[in-house]
């Protein structure tokens, strides 16, 4: 250590420094701003923060938005923090639609503009032009957020209206959108398909695409980032004579998804993507129905070796897993109105 540049020393101990301590070690001198702000600080800062410790959930409801520590000791929130949107809102009127690296794509539901945030150094980029890009419709359209091979942080926006279907790319780098092309079938036009929003995972976002009716066609589409090439596979084998719904996440950069199957009783079984085809990591033992009106509130997590099954209102089921335990929470963060999301805290900033 003695041999090592004083540069070098604190450069490694401040990319280790919790998020919000590294927003106030800027103001101590300009040397350290100037080290603080580059990319590679950032880039670095953000790989060694993606631990359990540095992990929020961010829960937005009519009056107050906030955000809780997660103690994974019993796997239970600490205290909450309010949070004060940085950009104007109506009634707390904010869904987020996508998460990577501790920044949410947002929209705003009364002008329906697509926005990146930070909610730890709250820092925010309108994403909406004067030509009608950055403009999100709830059931219509899909949002991805992923970084490339360059390190560009990007949006992928699938819109789709009166039959027709556009697919955009906001650059973070650029600052700018642009159309790509997608070849599809024609049917996953229609409003009976429900598009989730993408999963970042391994340079493919993925997109499960569901027919909103019990035997339907349940698909995932999967979208190359660096060739920007999309592509189709199979959902995993779960039965096909009640409601389907796929969940995906990203455990520790491979793609796993929950199956939720059934009507009144649901059925829930883990599975991982091993090149084109689903194997399935687990079913979870007989539970308790769950009643259809808490069907669609369901969260998931992973940690500690345990599955907890969660609803807005509390935990539901804790399944134990003969697995490893994780390193960290593996959310999927989909709240009922898109109002929830467990995130990490990061410096990454929304714009360059």
């Amino acid at each position: 250590m003695a041999d090592l540049p004083t540069h070098t020393i604190v450069f490694e101990i401040l990319t280790r420094l919790p998020a919000k301590d590294v927003g106030r070690s800027k103001s101590v001198c300009k040397q350290w701003y100037a080290l603080l702000s580059t990319q590679d600080f950032v880039k670095i800062h953000c790989s060694r923060s993606v631990v359990s410790s540095n992990q929020r959930v961010l829960l937005i409801d009519d009056l107050t938005c906030s955000v809780r520590p997660i103690i994974s000791n019993n796997n239970d929130y600490g205290p909450s923090s309010t949070v004060t949107f940085p950009f104007h809102h109506q009634n707390n009127d904010v869904s987020i639609l996508s998460h990577l690296n501790g920044l949410l794509c947002v929209c705003l539901n009364h002008t329906y503009e697509l926005l990146l945030w930070n909610p730890t150094t709250t820092a925010f980029k309108r994403l909406s032009t004067p030509d009608s890009h950055g403009f999100y419709i709830n059931n219509l359209d899909a949002i991805g957020l992923y970084v490339d091979a360059d390190d560009d942080y990007k949006v992928l926006h699938i819109k789709r209206r009166s039959g027709v279907l556009g697919v955009y790319v906001y650059s973070r780098e650029v600052d700018s959108w642009r159309n790509i092309p997608f070849i599809t079938r024609q049917e996953y036009l229609s409003p009976h398909f429900n598009w989730s929003a993408g999963t970042f995972c391994g340079g493919t976002l993925y997109f499960t695409v569901c027919e909103c009716w019990i035997g339907g066609t349940n698909v995932v589409i999967c979208f190359d980032v660096n060739s920007e090439q999309f592509k189709e596979i199979s959902f995993p084998p779960v039965p096909s004579n009640g409601m389907v719904q796929g969940v995906l996440v990203n455990v520790k950069n491979v793609l796993h998804m929950f199956a939720s199957t059934g009507m009144f009783e649901m059925k829930i079984d883990l599975w991982t993507l091993q090149g084109d085809y689903w194997i399935k990591v687990l079913s979870c033992p007989p539970i308790p129905p769950i009643s259809l009106s808490l069907w669609c509130d369901i969260t998931h997590y992973v940690t500690n070796g345990n599955w907890f099954v969660m609803t807005k209102s509390g935990k539901l089921f804790t399944i134990e897993m003969d697995m490893k335990p994780f390193e960290c929470f593996y959310p999927v963060s989909w709240f009922r109105g898109f109002k929830g999301v467990v995130f990490v805290q990061t410096i990454v900033s929304p714009s360059i």
